[in-house]
């Protein structure tokens, strides 16, 4: 019994799963970004183009499983991984929501407003 504890488990297969995850990922927000096809750059729904909805996904997606990996959610209960993705996941919404709001707001002023000083 106490070999079993002292013995060392090795968590190198996990973590190089989880590198070549994040890294896929990544390598595809990456070149969305540098081609940026016009189907999904040109497309707007709420004043936002789908490309950026995409990147806000995928940005969330990489959190989410960065959690579930290094934070040990995969190993706990349902209800209480829910309980702490979903929190955060609405807090990433929320703050993105608030940013490109206000960001919008700033661009409007920069663009049309005779006040350009105030900022």
């Amino acid at each position: 019994m106490a070999a079993e504890a002292t013995a060392h488990h090795s968590n190198a297969k996990k973590i190089w799963k989880v590198f070549f995850i994040l890294s896929a990922i990544t390598i595809v927000e990456v070149a969305l970004g540098i081609f940026k096809p016009e189907s999904l750059h040109h497309v707007h729904i709420f004043g936002l183009s789908l490309l950026n909805y995409i990147f806000i996904v995928l940005t969330i997606w990489k959190a989410y499983y960065i959690m579930w990996s290094f934070m040990h959610l995969e190993q706990e209960k349902t209800a209480f991984r829910w309980t702490v993705a979903g929190v955060l996941s609405f807090l990433c919404v929320y703050l993105i929501t608030l940013v490109l709001i206000e960001g919008n707001y700033v661009y409007e002023v920069f663009q049309h407003a005779q006040y350009k000083w105030i900022f």
